[in-house]
């Protein structure tokens, strides 16, 4: 199970999907807020509900065990749902997933309007391509990689009804209680994969995971940003098929 960040999609881990379908059931999803699926019936967004979604697709699948990999936002509901399903999650994949205070560096032009009353509003009518490309060339080691393609998904998906909306409520309902404090509790096989360029959640995270997660093993990319299995899916799944040993 694949779960992208906050502004993403399932399209992110299209290049990790291709190269592990062939060894494993890949199932990625549009989170509540995100994508093709949209807003949640009553505008709550918590990880709680983002969990329960997750469980509720493995139900109605029928898959009792299985593997989640999260990054960024999909980071902190993957590893939420190991805590509150243990008998469930087989392992756990980090990537660049958030859990601690961020300590960014930079944060996208639209994050940083999104907590503005006034612009935060404006948002929820009209989200300017250059924002949204802003904060792709934001999360990526090498900005020079995101693609005209990319930009035009992301825009388009925005565009669905009801996705800035969602967007700005994410934001604004914020996290409920200190689950952090809770991470040395996970005691399943983990692997962190970290952008040592990441400028939204500092690399420190990735050292706190893995000093946190006993047994956990941490792969760091020096030249790659936030969200590493999009900016180069193959040379970051090459780490996951030796975590999950596969050929």
């Amino acid at each position: 199970m694949l779960l992208h960040g906050a502004g993403s999609s399932l399209h992110a881990w299209e290049g990790w999907a291709q190269a592990l379908r062939g060894e494993r059931r890949v199932i990625r999803l549009d989170l509540p807020g995100f994508g093709l699926t949209g807003p949640t019936p009553n505008g709550v967004y918590t990880i709680d509900i983002d969990m329960s979604v997750v469980i509720a697709i493995l139900d109605k699948l029928g898959i009792e065990r299985f593997i989640v990999a999260g990054n960024s936002l999909g980071g902190a509901i993957a590893w939420r749902t190991a805590l509150a399903y243990p008998s469930r999650v087989e392992k756990l994949i980090l990537v660049d997933a958030s859990g601690y205070p961020f300590g960014s560096i930079s944060q996208p032009l639209g994050f940083r309007l999104a907590l503005v009353p006034g612009a935060s509003w404006l948002l929820q009518s009209t989200l300017p391509r250059f924002l949204v490309e802003e904060g792709l060339r934001n999360v990526f080691g090498d900005p020079n990689k995101v693609t005209p393609e990319m930009v035009e998904r992301s825009v388009e998906l925005t565009q669905r009804e009801g996705n800035r909306r969602a967007i700005m409520d994410r934001f604004h309902q914020g996290r409920r209680g200190n689950f952090a404090q809770r991470i040395p509790e996970l005691k399943l096989p983990t692997l962190i994969i970290w952008g040592g360029k990441d400028r939204l959640i500092s690399p420190v995270n990735a050292e706190r995971f893995h000093r946190e997660i006993a047994g956990s093993k941490l792969v760091m990319f020096d030249d790659l940003g936030h969200a590493p299995e999009e900016e180069d899916p193959a040379r970051t799944v090459e780490a996951v098929k030796k975590f999950l040993s596969l050929p």
